[in-house]
């Protein structure tokens, strides 16, 4: 029914009602007189009917959509007819210096009990009639959190006779909700108790409705959900779906990132402004998946033009085409293909942009591939350091920030000392440059290229078991945009020489982390198994953000540590760079490792 049709049928509704009534009152008080032809009834009937109509648009009687009334609507109706009885009594009294109290009272009465009755029929008839049919059918759904937003996804799931969820029960923490009923669903208990209702109820789907819930707290509830054979989701968060992005029914995946129990990062939105807006900003590597969301997340802060520099043909394409769908008419991006090796075409870019930051993402990163590789590691991660920071001290470029890794502590591993010495080289270059050079550690980044959650998806597709090196190999992590706030908020603070770490909780057990993929995916531990293959050359049991003697224990910023790394003796590092060429690729790591270390007997003869 359109809405023409709708609001005339329901004027027309009201307005037997509003006449009825009159006339009911009347009588009931009235029983032997001639009714009809009253004068006073004729004038009160009349102008109730006018006060009723003219109000009801006032209050928006017609628009209500009564299939979702609560309180409101009703409050509505009650105002409606309460005001215009008040101005039908006010009539009577400038016509026949009289108010007829008891049967304005009883019409009052009529019209509450009619109108907001007759809208609650409707719904009680369509919710029987169109009641969701064959509940075998459905999905058993339990909800866990039994406050508005819970009660929103189960009145939306009892009304939407698309869904194919049927609410059967409510899980909340709140001891007073405890054996309570709320939209008619019971509240069983708190989180303790999702195992037992799980089986008690059948519960086939569970859905965690608490938008405003804590990481830590998100890890708690699902680790429940995950001891039961339930697909468990989330809804989505408040505000996107007060933006329509997304319905109230449009539940998401609980994801790995998800269950890190930390709380994100907040950024010092004014000092990264300072720092971004309305400067040339220049990330190189922009198209690798940390370098991809550094860009995404600098044109929040509206530079005036971004370079995106990289290797790759088409990861720079992509990246270039995503930025410039949003941000064309408001930043420049310019899109260069550049190998940081290539020292002259890195100083070509520089001297013709002069930008004012820039974010060094570029590099290998891969550890076991970089032990078979060890020239080409130090060629990229060392060399093209050298290139870009060099560079950045010629065009005096204000700040640069180079990407590093946990691994770059007590390295064991080619990659990890690559990256240890591209710290002690700008170390070096800060100590006289007008550049402020600066580097941000952080551990594993999930979903990045390379990670191990790309490859436990494939594994898992392909229906093989989940490749494990240890059972105890545990490793820092953190998302993708947490990494690239990282990197964006240390270019705010720098002061020159710097070693930022993120304050990433605790470390998770790798096998922990397959684990949940697995039952994320809709499988149990059964159905893909997890095989241990052993540790792979050059790989820690145990990672690290910080040795005993970089330990600043005061954070600079919330959740942000600054290390006190020291670099190493400026002729070291350059007589290994101009011998690199000359040594035997055996011999490379050895050399690394000999720079990086105090002890270099000792690792001479462990490497």
């Amino acid at each position: 029914m359109n809405y023409k049709k709708r609001m005339s049928l329901l004027m027309l509704l009201d307005s037997i009602i509003v006449l009825g009534s009159v006339y009911v009152s009347y009588f009931i008080l009235h029983p032997y007189f001639e009714i009809f032809t009253t004068k006073t009834l004729l004038i009160s009937s009349v102008s109730l009917f006018i006060a009723h109509h003219v109000l009801a648009n006032v209050f928006h009687l017609y628009k209500k959509a009564w299939s979702y009334a609560s309180i409101g609507e009703l409050w509505a109706i009650f105002k409606s007819v309460t005001f215009s009885v008040v101005i039908t009594a006010i009539i009577q009294l400038a016509f026949f210096q009289d108010i007829y109290f008891r049967t304005l009272f009883i019409a009052w009465l009529l019209h509450i009990l009619l109108i907001g009755g007759s809208r609650y029929v409707w719904i009680i008839f369509r919710n029987t009639y169109f009641k969701k049919q064959n509940i075998a059918d459905y999905k058993r759904t339990l909800i866990i959190g039994a406050g508005s937003a819970g009660t929103m996804i189960a009145r939306q799931l009892k009304t939407n006779h698309e869904s194919k969820l049927y609410p059967v029960a409510f899980i909340d923490d709140d001891v007073k909700k405890h054996k309570l009923e709320i939209m008619g669903l019971p509240v069983l208990g708190g989180k303790e108790v999702i195992q037992e209702a799980v089986k008690l109820f059948n519960i086939d789907y569970i859905i965690i409705a608490i938008p405003s819930l804590k990481a830590s707290k998100l890890k708690e509830i699902y680790s429940e959900c995950s001891k039961t054979d339930a697909k468990t989701q989330s809804m989505p968060k408040i505000e996107d779906i007060m933006l329509g992005k997304v319905s109230v029914n449009q539940f998401k995946d609980v994801k790995v990132e998800d269950l890190l129990g930390r709380e994100p990062v907040e950024l010092d939105h004014n000092g990264i402004l300072e720092n971004i807006c309305d400067k040339t900003i220049l990330v190189t590597g922009a198209g690798g998946s940390i370098g991809s969301e550094i860009c995404r997340q600098i044109c929040k802060f509206q530079p005036n033009k971004i370079i995106l520099l990289g290797h790759g043909e088409n990861s720079i394409y992509t990246i270039d085409m995503e930025l410039r769908q949003i941000y064309q008419k408001d930043i420049e991006i310019i899109p260069i293909i550049a190998d940081i090796q290539d020292r002259d075409r890195i100083f070509e870019v520089m001297e013709t942009y002069k930008p004012n930051v820039v974010y060094h993402a570029a590099a290998h990163k891969h550890v076991p591939l970089m032990e078979y590789n060890p020239k080409e590691a130090v060629k990229n991660n060392i060399f093209g350091t050298k290139n870009v920071a060099e560079a950045a001290d010629t065009f005096k470029v204000d700040t640069m920030v180079l990407i590093s890794s946990d691994k770059a502590v007590n390295p064991t591993n080619v990659m990890g000392a690559t990256k240890r010495l591209a710290e002690m080289l700008i170390q070096n270059l800060n100590k006289y440059s007008r550049t402020k050079f600066v580097a941000v550690r952080f551990g594993n980044v999930l979903g990045s290229r390379g990670s191990v959650i790309p490859l436990f998806k494939k594994q898992i597709q392909a229906g093989k078991p989940i490749t494990v090196t240890h059972p105890e190999m545990t490793r820092y992590f953190m998302t993708i945009p947490e990494a690239s706030r990282l990197v964006i908020q240390a270019g705010s603070l720098a002061k020159g020489g710097e070693i930022f770490v993120l304050d990433m909780g605790s470390p998770v057990r790798i096998v922990d982390l397959a684990k949940n993929l697995i039952v994320l995916s809709g499988y149990s531990l059964n159905e893909i198994g997890i095989e241990y293959t052993g540790i792979r050359p050059g790989e820690k049991m145990y990672e690290e953000l910080l040795n005993e003697n970089e330990v600043h224990p005061k954070q600079i910023f919330p959740k942000i540590h600054i290390g006190k790394a020291t670099g190493t003796e400026e002729s070291i590092l350059n007589d290994f760079i101009n011998r690199i060429e000359n040594i035997e690729a055996n011999q490379v790591k050895k050399e690394l490792f000999s720079i990086v270390f105090e002890n270099r007997e000792e690792v001479l003869s462990n490497a």
